[in-house]
Formats: structure tokens, C-alpha cells, sequence
């Protein structure tokens, strides 16, 4: 039963990134979204951690929500983004959706 997870909390914070990233399973897919988006960011202490989980999960990120921070341009490598559209995409894609708080 795959699950779209979804985390809306800055991970400078709040660790609900952490949290999704260590109970989610291999195979999951990981929406960014809100403040949840400056976790797909380059060059900062979260990278290699999502870069790890993107090994074995498929990591998205709002791309609305990326360009209201100003911050589209230092996307991690291999990072999805999405728009709106793709959202809904990846809620019909999967079961049933997880937030993380």
C-alpha cells in the first residue's frame, strides 16, 4: 500500500523531516511542501540526509512553494519538483497520504 508523506515544517524548526525520513519505508514518496521545502536545498546540514533517503524513496518538492522563498535555484540534485497539478498526481498515485507535523 504505497503512502504519499508529506512535511510542511522547516527543518531548522521543527524534526518532523527527520522523523518521516527514519519511519518512512523503502519505496515511499516524500512531498516538500510549505516551509517543509527548504529540506530539498543544497548546501545545507539536512542535504546528505535527504540525499541518503533518496536512495531508497522518491523526494518531491512544491516548486510553487520553492519560488515563493526565492530559493528554485539551490535544489538538491535529483530532487522532483512538482507543481500543483503533480500534487494531485501523487495523491492519486498512493493509497492514502501521511502528514508529518
Amino acid at each position: 500500500m504505497p503512502t504519499l508523506h508529506t512535511v510542511n515544517k522547516s527543518p531548522f524548526e521543527n524534526n518532523s523531516l527527520e522523523s518521516c525520513l527514519r519511519f518512512t519505508n523503502e519505496g515511499a514518496a516524500i512531498l516538500l511542501i510549505e516551509d517543509g521545502v527548504y529540506a530539498a536545498l543544497s548546501g545545507t546540514k539536512f542535504t546528505e540526509a535527504v540525499k541518503k533517503a533518496m536512495e531508497t524513496k522518491a523526494v518531491y518538492a512544491l516548486q510553487p512553494d520553492l519560488e515563493a522563498r526565492g530559493v528554485a535555484n539551490k535544489v538538491i540534485d535529483g530532487v522532483t519538483l512538482v507543481d500543483y497539478a503533480g500534487f494531485v498526481d501523487l495523491v492519486e498515485q498512493n493509497d492514502r497520504v501521511e502528514s508529518w507535523l
